[in-house]
């Protein structure tokens, strides 16, 4: 097997908001690796710094946000010429220039936010080719045009024209990920990209962002609170709770071997087909307010597994294998053996046999 290619390194990511109230700490510490043609999943309720964390790698930054520390390495080729730089110290006008939209291009959840009403799809296509890459207006037209095909529209040269209001959700998507991959980027994030999707096209924009995947080798980063959308696509999954990463490992480990309570939660509360339980599981409790500061495991409250510990002490990051990765004190060698709840290690098993 040929030696992974490093694209993308956080470490130690941490983000605050300035408020009225105080010092929201919504990212604290954040470590993230991404290698080329691979898929990483950022998944946790909402609030958990998902998209703090991925909008600070596009330096999308409001104006009470703040970098307290951390780095972000994004490994890229200018030509032949392989680049290593810290975006996180690149100003304002040179992420536009060089690395937003270029380089690293993002999918939002609303294609309707996204587009701009008053331009027609054809401007908003070429507007990126023609500023980056300094191409004609025929070149970028021509290149439109491809693109189109590309994600799945036929009628392309008709498409052009249209409004985004004279579209669908799943067609404004496609046209929003066209847009995204115009410059040939490196990384592709797509921040809940079918949210705001009706379930079958949900699965088709899924499969076409796989097989563009494949086809131009580019790194995705997903970021999404739901877990069939991670089973489908992922590689590596990144579990995230009160701007922490709780748990990372393959889709296997997070799936089948599963240490982390939250993580535990996260997967019974996944709706099941075949449960005969009355109720959907949720967790108890509510995730902590940011603002404050937080002793020990953030996950504690709402833990019914919790040692004395956890109140007292943040848990390190414990090593289960080369890949799988936990911060609960019950990975430690000498906490007590902790079985994973009875119902879950069913769904496992289900999930096991589906797999198989």
């Amino acid at each position: 097997m040929s030696e992974r290619e490093c694209v993308l390194k956080v470490r130690n990511l941490s983000v605050s908001f300035h408020t009225i109230s105080g010092s929201v700490n919504a990212v604290r510490g954040v470590d993230l690796d991404l290698y080329k043609g691979e898929t990483v999943a950022i998944v946790g309720e909402s609030g958990s710094g998902k998209s703090v964390t991925v909008k600070a790698i596009m330096g999308i930054m409001s104006s009470n946000q703040v970098i307290n520390s951390g780095s972000i390495e994004f490994h890229y080729k200018r030509g032949e010429e392989p680049v290593e730089v810290d975006l996180l110290t690149l100003t304002p006008k040179k992420m536009r220039n060089h690395i937003c939209g270029k380089r690293i291009a993002m999918v939002f959840q609303d294609p309707m936010t996204s587009l701009n009403p008053t331009l027609t799809i054809g401007t908003q296509l070429t507007e990126g080719m023609i500023h980056h890459y300094h191409k004609t207006k025929k070149e970028a037209h021509d290149r439109a045009i491809e693109l189109l095909k590309l994600v799945g529209i036929n009628n392309a040269e008709e498409f052009m024209k249209s409004y985004p209001h004279q579209l669908s959700g799943g067609m404004r998507q496609r046209v929003v990920i066209a847009i995204a991959l115009s410059c040939d980027p490196e990384l592709l994030i797509c921040d809940e990209p079918t949210t705001a999707l009706d379930v079958t096209i949900q699965a088709k924009i899924l499969e076409l962002i796989q097989n563009l995947q494949k086809k131009l080798g580019i790194s995705v980063i997903y970021i999404t609170h739901d877990l069939g959308v991670v089973a489908k696509v992922a590689d590596y999954v990144n579990v995230m709770y009160a701007g922490k990463i709780v748990e990372s490992g393959t889709v296997d480990d997070i799936f089948y071997d599963p240490r982390h309570p939250y993580t535990w939660g996260l997967l019974s509360s996944m709706p099941d087909v075949d449960t005969t339980e009355k109720r959907l599981y949720t967790i108890p409790g509510t995730p902590p307010n940011l603002i404050n500061e937080i002793r020990g495991d953030a996950f504690a409250p709402r833990n019914r597994y919790a040692l004395k510990i956890d109140f007292r002490k943040e848990p390190p990051v414990f090593k289960i294998n080369d890949h799988h990765r936990v911060r609960s004190w019950l990975a430690h060698p000498a906490a007590p053996k902790v079985e994973i709840p009875e119902s879950l290690k069913e769904r496992i098993g289900k999930m096991l046999k589906e797999a198989n």
